[in-house]
């Protein structure tokens, strides 16, 4: 049984949330879907909803080991169908937050390269460049595992021909997240169809997580 159980106050963050990711333009529809952890306890956003409009006794809380759902959930409400890849994120780091997306240009970008080029320093808010997953179906156990897989020492990841997806240690950080990888996708697209564009080498990223850290900045490396 966990010790920090879910609140009021995580439904009520949730939702707030999702309603920021939907009017940032990050999703279109009944697309994407966020949560938070509680120990072994994870909120997930219900499933078909419209972000914008979610009540939050509707969102669910599951297990994090086998992704059931809890005994007192006070709706008919359903988890989200992308909740093994919450799992699958919070069992691979130590956030307490995550947050897909079918973005724009995260989408666009999936579809053309295999990492996210170093475009732009604020890339280290991530851990380095961003790997891309191989598509896999929504919702399956195999995507999933390639998510996991993929955050190791990152704080985000984009999925081949579907969206992308980051962690944070809270929920108002990892949508913070979501829009600042967005517009580095943004960024690395405009920047190819112009030309070729420079990029910054391991050493540059490195010296900007140093940099930060001097200077107390929220640029970091994953902890």
């Amino acid at each position: 049984m966990s010790l920090d159980p879910i609140t009021a106050d995580d439904r009520h963050a949730l939702v707030v949330a999702a309603r920021a990711v939907a009017e940032s333009g990050l999703v279109v529809g009944a697309s994407g879907n966020l949560s938070v952890r509680r120990g072994e306890r994870v909120l997930v956003t219900p499933r078909r909803a419209k972000l914008g409009a979610i009540d939050p006794e509707d969102c669910v809380e599951v297990a994090l080991a086998d992704g059931s759902v809890a005994d007192d959930h006070p709706t008919d409400s359903e988890p989200t169908s992308e909740a093994a890849l919450h799992r699958a994120v919070y069992a691979a780091t130590d956030a307490r937050a995550v947050v897909h997306t079918h973005s724009h240009f995260a989408t666009v970008l999936g579809t053309l390269v295999d990492e996210l080029p170093a475009i732009h320093y604020g890339l280290t808010a991530f851990g380095g460049p961003v790997r891309v997953v191989p598509f896999a179906i929504f919702g399956s156990d195999e995507l999933a595992a390639s998510v996991g897989a993929a955050f190791e020492g990152r704080r985000g990841v984009l999925l081949a021909n579907h969206g992308a997806v980051v962690a944070a240690d809270t929920i108002d950080g990892a949508v913070d997240l979501a829009l600042q990888l967005e517009w580095l996708c943004s960024v690395a697209y405009h920047a190819t169809v112009a030309g070729s564009p420079k990029l910054l080498s391991a050493d540059d990223l490195d010296r900007t997580v140093q940099q930060s850290r001097a200077l107390r900045y929220s640029l970091t490396e994953p902890s």
